[in-house]
């Protein structure tokens, strides 16, 4: 099947043949008459999906954004150097991987060729035993790629193969969405890894640096999410795990462009205007209180991070029941993490990799050399003869002192790439945030769906239940497509056909072992 005759953006644009298309429900290409209002809360990825597709279809779209910038956790801001140079600053790396349909179909609006995007060339990592690893080799096609990284791995010997207990690691094999979440949120990434005795180099190495890209510790972490990603990036599509980045800062390659088109389409943008609480009103209308007079909508998305979505329906008592609003009170955040952005005197050296996954480094878990691919920081470095150095690290303890941790994972730059051990520090930015959501055991039946007890009320962002194979960036415009279309349904008007890595394991014969398995 294909999106052919829908919006921009539907088509699937990726090599994998199985890809899974979601079409929207029947109904007109475009409203006519007069069209309702909706106002959409929160100016991330989820938000500007959920905009676009209202106010492509005519919808008369209000765009509510807290910061002065959109692109939510990817927005970026201006600061000043040190030597008195203009750069951008925002909360660091982010992977666009070639199965992120939805969010690449959403950049397409602006970047039909995707030009604003340059790929890396691999996904290495690195542990601090000195064990390596990568998947430029890999073999994209399922189940090539999963036996190809097991066979060219350091981190998989025979023996390792051996000793893992076959029936146990059946499901990863052949993951269902959503039935992965029935059978394994209740048991921690970690636990299924040992219960499965998984080799501990692979699992350090590897699946450790997975999900901690979740922003958890893999102790915590739901082994649904685990296998849920095993099963986006190796079984369940032929993308593969190579993946592109912006060519430029965020703001100016990916949220400056398509802000302007939203404007375009009629869509009033307020960013610096955060929304107080959204009240009920006659009809089934909403009351949205933003500073200043209250503005009256006919339908709200709320695409908020967690402690936004936790804040506005705790200030709206007349939003939801019960059970929902206590279920939005519950929404927990990943432990902090710290993002430094290191501007150095002297280059880092010519053979380093614009990106490196690392385990073992007492918490540092990537190093970025952002001169490598992204113009701005390129310019920067052509001019001073520097680089420009990014450090994440995850999941960091709450009890940690801040300033401790900053100087810890410098020593494990210094330590990883040595000859940074003697450039002078032209300027540091460091960002330590606490608002991505945590997807913990046992957690997922209390997480939102993007319907809500309010029929013109819907949810979205990354931390919204989509019941698709969707996660991080793609689950939030996944989700803010979703949220259109369940309103534009309602008003009889045919929403955004998306695509999705199949639903389910793609070999009948793995498939049917997993489920003779699971019945014994």
């Amino acid at each position: 099947m294909s999106g052919r005759g829908s919006r921009p953006g539907a088509a699937r644009h990726g090599r994998d043949r199985r890809a899974e298309v979601v079409l929207p429900a029947p109904g007109r290409a475009r409203l006519t008459g007069d069209a309702p209002s909706t106002a959409v809360i929160g100016g991330g990825i989820a938000g500007l999906a959920a905009a676009t597709a209202l106010a492509e279809r005519g919808i008369r779209v209000t765009l509510y954004e807290r910061e002065p910038a959109l692109g939510g956790r990817l927005a970026g801001w201006p600061v000043r150097l040190a030597d008195g140079s203009a750069v951008t600053m925002s909360r660091g790396f982010h992977a666009f991987f070639r199965q992120y349909y939805n969010l690449r179909g959403l950049l397409r609006r602006t970047d039909p060729g995707l030009t604003g995007l340059t790929p890396l060339p691999d996904y290495p990592l690195r542990h601090r035993s000195g064990m390596t690893d990568g998947f430029a080799r890999v073999p994209r096609t399922p189940p090539w790629s999963a036996l190809g990284f097991v066979a060219l791995s350091p981190a998989f010997g025979w023996r390792d193969l051996a000793a893992m207990n076959p029936r146990e690691a059946l499901p990863m094999l052949d993951v269902r969405v959503p039935e992965v979440y029935e059978r394994f949120d209740g048991i921690s990434a970690s636990g299924f890894l040992h219960r499965i005795n998984f080799p501990e180099a692979a699992h350090h190495l590897a699946f450790e640096v997975f999900s901690r890209s979740f922003f958890a510790d893999p102790r915590e972490l739901s082994a649904a999410e685990l296998l849920l990603m095993f099963h986006i990036y190796f079984l369940g599509s032929s993308e593969g795990l190579l993946f592109d980045v912006p060519r430029e800062p965020f703001p100016q390659a990916l949220w400056e462009p398509l802000g302007g088109y939203l404007r375009g389409l009629g869509c009033e943008v307020r960013t610096g205007t955060p929304v107080h609480r959204v009240r009920r009103a006659g009809g089934g209308d909403f009351m949205v209180e933003a500073g200043g007079a209250p503005v009256r909508h006919q339908a709200v998305v709320l695409a908020l991070d967690t402690g936004g979505l936790r804040h506005v329906v705790a200030a709206s008592e007349e939003l939801g029941d019960a059970g929902w609003r206590a279920d939005i009170a519950g929404l927990r955040t990943a432990p902090p993490f710290l993002v430094s952005r290191l501007w150095l005197d002297r280059p880092v050296r010519e053979d380093r990799a614009g990106f490196l996954g690392t385990s073992g480094y007492d918490g540092l878990d990537n190093i970025s050399v952002l001169d490598r691919w992204e113009g701005e920081s390129a310019r920067w470095a052509a001019r001073t003869g520097g680089s420009v150095v990014e450090l994440h690290a995850y999941a960091v303890d709450e009890r940690a002192e801040r300033k401790e941790v900053q100087g810890r994972i410098l020593d494990r730059l210094h330590e990883v790439y040595p000859e940074t051990a003697d450039a002078r520090i032209v300027d540091a930015r460091h960002e330590w945030r606490a608002d991505c959501p945590v997807f913990s055991v046992g957690g997922y039946s209390r997480r939102p769906a993007v319907r809500t007890p309010h029929r013109r009320l819907v949810l979205a962002g990354d931390l919204v239940r989509t019941g698709l194979p969707v996660a991080l960036m793609e689950r939030a415009a996944t989700s803010g497509f979703l949220a259109a279309n369940e309103l534009l349904a309602g008003w009889g008007v045919r929403g955004q056909v998306l695509w999705t890595v199949p639903r389910a394991g793609r070999s009948r014969v793995l498939g049917a072992l997993a489920c003779a398995a699971s019945r014994r």
